[in-house]
């Protein structure tokens, strides 16, 4: 079977890894994903954190270790699978990351923390396909609009983003500490009535909180073309992680994963450790700063999070910060992205049945 279609192309597994930074989903992860008929997803933020030119010129180094990342995925899938680049509206140089990814070896743009309203104007390649992250049918619906008025052209596909997810959430700190916002399934059906108004058959891919087979095929039967899962993939021996890195999660509890306020003025879901402790009861001033997000000012940000992000995926995960979705404390061992990826069809195609 072939799901998600755009650009006359396809996946043969109805699975996006969702982009994980900073390094966590570089090229080995992507390009071993995309092997297995999916499709992998390389993060823009701060790739090249390891390039010794990073503090002085991180742009520079970040579009160098992307060509890099993009050639190893590309190598690595042997053909297979589709590769996606996933960039932060929130981030400094927006618009300058999307116009040099725009020219890559990709096929896929994907972006949230934040609504790219301005990224058809970005992407002059036509090749490459652009899909927007939202949390909201008003969201898509706005999101739609402005890209046909101003551009003429829809999104290739839309990501629909729960609550349950890790990383930056597109969900007052208020609703989520109240448990008061929007379930994924409700954003789904709002998203989808919103391109009924449009009159715009637009595929949507859920995530956040996607973790069984079985969750694969619910959305499926409601309408979905794919399911975007991030979490689980932390959990292999391919993630570009230090395993000090997805032995934490392996650790975690049910209770040890809160959600934490990024510098970014998005809140986050992340596992609770020294350095979120310290972090809630006082300042912990950047050592250097590489101008990161908009929204972050340096001389009162309570944290750096490249730093922080830095650090626990080289492996100081007491020190750093280590995101999740909500079922991060359900992994219980390492394994590699092609039984991950098997387990999933097979459990999808049972639960189908």
């Amino acid at each position: 079977m072939s799901y998600l279609q755009f650009k006359g192309k396809h996946l043969e597994v109805p699975i996006i890894q969702g982009g994980m930074g900073i390094g966590v989903s570089l090229g080995n992860l992507a390009g071993h994903v995309m092997k297995e008929g999916g499709m992998g997803v390389i993060s823009a933020a701060q790739p090249g954190y390891r390039d010794p030119n990073f503090k002085r010129d991180p742009f520079s180094s970040n579009i160098k270790a992307l060509r890099e990342e993009i050639k190893k995925a590309r190598l690595i899938s042997e053909g297979n699978g589709l590769l996606g680049v996933n960039i932060m509206v929130a981030g400094q140089h927006y618009d300058r990351y999307a116009q040099e990814i725009g020219n890559m070896d990709i096929d896929v743009i994907i972006s949230g923390a934040g609504l790219p309203l301005e990224l058809p104007s970005l992407v002059k390649n036509e090749q490459v396909a652009l899909a927007p992250i939202v949390s909201s049918g008003k969201a898509a619906y706005l999101l739609c609009r402005r890209w046909f008025q101003r551009y003429m052209r829809y999104p290739d596909f839309i990501v629909i983003e729960g609550p349950e997810a890790g990383g930056h959430l597109g969900f007052s700190w208020a609703d989520l500490k109240s448990h008061s916002e929007q379930k994924l399934e409700d954003i789904f059906e709002d998203c989808k009535k919103a391109l009924e108004d449009l009159g715009q058959n637009i595929p949507l891919v859920v995530a956040g909180g996607i973790y069984s087979g079985s969750d694969i095929a619910s959305y499926l039967k409601k309408g979905a073309a794919a399911v975007q899962m991030a979490t689980r993939f932390i959990a292999t021996y391919e993630c570009d992680a230090h395993d000090r890195f997805k032995q934490a999660l392996i650790d975690s509890s049910e209770s040890d994963i809160e959600f934490v306020i990024s510098p970014s003025g998005y809140p986050g879901r992340a596992i609770v450790n020294d350095f979120v402790k310290l972090m809630r009861t006082q300042r912990i001033p950047p050592l250097h700063c590489v101008n990161c997000l908009k929204p972050c000012n340096p001389p009162t940000t309570p944290y750096c999070i490249t730093e922080a992000l830095i650090n626990s995926v080289s492996g100081d995960v007491e020190h750093g910060l280590i995101f999740t979705g909500s079922n991060g404390y359900r992994l219980n061992k390492i394994v590699h992205v092609k039984e991950l990826i098997d387990e999933l069809m097979n459990e999808m195609q049972v639960a189908m049945r």
